[in-house]
């Protein structure tokens, strides 16, 4: 057996490639790069065929960059983008271009969905709104509009399913690519028969459901000539993007979280049973293995919003003191640093894109608010920062109030580099925050993993997940919880009181 795990992450913009050692160390990493398609207005595609012609580019770029020997490999492992709707034969080959997780063209399904069956059913059996995001709506409206495609698949799969395929003649998915389809019973962990009876499905065509730790087949001889792969290298299911970067920032054990803070933002935690909100401002997805479950909120903008700022008011005043060489982000919340907790009265809602948790709105709209000629740039940037961990605050009170109580978050993503806006984080949720040591490299992290104890490399997810150390862990300051309890209570009120605003808005802009 090989001494390496190497890891595919099929994203949405390309396929990166890494190889872990049995230390968890990055050997090297390769990326591959393919397009997304914009046929018509809100249709997302791609053409699974890249899927597979980016794994081998990657794989053979990184065995070159690395000098590892395809033989000292002891499995392959993926993550992937999730909820898109890939049709497949009974040979794995693609049918159509996949419609990938962005591709909203089918709301009208998930509308006749919902008033099949209801939309909170569909909540309380799957841990997923209804939405046209996910599988469900997506088939649906390809058995409607493209029927000879429908009656032709043999299987619905996600992306890294395909790639997976095509190396091993094996069609299967994982738990947690099962959750993003709106058709999984999150407590079963099998495909709900009254969800698939309201969309019309047929259950056949949907694959066999597995822990992403499994070794779903070998590298076939075919594959392997087209990979440059060793001929029966064993292939491990993995997982979804989401529950790989969990596994990737190390929380794998019931009652840990972690927040990703990168142009969208999220907090996740791991529990022993799905978490089903009765507000639903939540979601619960599967994690890498059975008995473990990956509940989320998820809001739209959060890093998004602070380089929203930075394209719009730029970050002037770089100055000798700074460096000619000094990032653009690191100047901006060096001038944040010097306003003080509050930004002096100026709130902002990081509502940019519509917002999903807590408040599931898509014409909510991003402000600020309290704005007087006294605010400066830092100010700005300051309320940028706080209303991102202010939302934050909402969605974790969301869990609170469903039990979990999570002692540190860890922090991961672009974002988490910045001191201060994991110190913010601290003071805005109460709890001490911890810059992991792998901030970016979480997702591959993940899929490693799942590689690596699924052939025995790793002891178990617990044991694996030593690998992600916390780093620079940062207390809450108390004397600041007031401040921000107060900012809180304003937050919530002022979305409150502008939802009709928003509304109208929307309303606007459609006329």
């Amino acid at each position: 057996m090989g001494a390496y795990v190497l890891a595919h992450d099929i994203g949405t913009t390309g396929d990166k490639a890494a190889l872990f050692g049995e230390a968890g160390d990055i050997a090297g990493s390769a990326f591959s790069g393919y397009p997304t398609y914009h046929p018509k207005e809100h249709w997302v595609e791609q053409d699974p065929a890249d899927y597979w012609m980016a794994f081998c580019t990657a794989t053979a770029d990184l065995l070159e960059r690395t000098g590892v020997r395809p033989s000292e490999i002891a499995a392959v492992s993926f993550s992937g983008q999730m909820q898109a709707a890939l049709a497949v034969d009974a040979s794995g080959e693609a049918l159509r271009r996949s419609m990938i997780w962005a591709d909203l063209r089918s709301v009208r399904q998930a509308a006749c969905m919902g008033e099949r069956i209801g939309e909170e059913t569909v909540y309380e059996l799957t841990g997923h709104r209804l939405s046209p995001a996910y599988t469900a709506a997506k088939i649906m409206w390809l058995a409607e509009n493209e029927p000879d495609v429908y009656r032709r698949a043999f299987k619905f799969v996600q992306a890294k399913d395909y790639v997976a395929a095509r190396l091993t003649g094996v069609i299967r998915t994982d738990f947690s690519d099962g959750s993003g389809t709106n058709l999984m019973n999150i407590s079963t962990l099998r495909w709900e028969p009254e969800i698939l009876e309201a969309a019309g499905i047929d259950p056949e065509k949907l694959p066999e459901l597995g822990e992403a730790v499994e070794v779903t087949g070998c590298v076939t001889a075919s594959a392997a000539r087209a990979s440059g792969l060793t001929e029966g290298t064993p292939v491990v299911l993995g997982a979804g993007d989401g529950a790989c970067a969990t596994c990737g920032a190390g929380v794998v054990r019931e009652g840990d979280a972690y927040v990703y803070l990168g142009s969208s933002t999220w907090m996740a935690l791991a529990t022993g049973e799905p978490l089903i909100d009765p507000d639903g401002r939540t979601m619960t997805f599967g994690h890498l293995r059975r008995g473990l479950y990956v509940p989320c909120g998820t809001m739209q903008a959060g890093g998004g919003s602070l380089k929203w700022l930075k394209d719009t008011v730029g970050e002037a005043g770089r100055g000798a003191a700074c460096g000619p060489a000094a990032d653009a982000y690191d100047l901006l919340t060096a001038q944040a640093a010097e306003v003080p907790a509050g930004a002096d009265g100026l709130l902002y809602l990081p509502y940019l894109m519509g917002e999903r948790s807590p408040y599931w709105n898509p014409n909510a709209r991003g402000a600020f608010i309290g704005l007087s000629v006294r605010h400066g740039r830092g100010h700005l940037v300051r309320a940028v920062l706080e209303g991102v961990a202010l939302n934050m605050r909402l969605i974790l009170e969301a869990f609170v109030e469903q039990g979990v109580r999570p002692e540190v978050i860890r922090m991961i993503g672009g974002g988490a580099r910045s001191a201060l806006w994991r110190s913010i984080f601290a003071d805005v949720l109460e709890r001490p925050t911890a810059r992991l040591n792998v901030i970016e490299e979480a997702t591959a992290v993940g899929a490693a993993v799942a590689g690596g104890v699924g052939v025995g490399l790793f002891p178990s997810l617990e044991e694996a997940a030593g690998f992600i150390r916390m780093e620079e862990r940062i207390e809450p300051n108390p004397r600041s919880f007031e401040t921000y309890r107060r900012s809180l209570a304003l937050f919530r009120r002022s979305y409150s009181e502008l939802v009709g605003v928003f509304e109208e808005l929307a309303d606007q802009q459609e006329g």
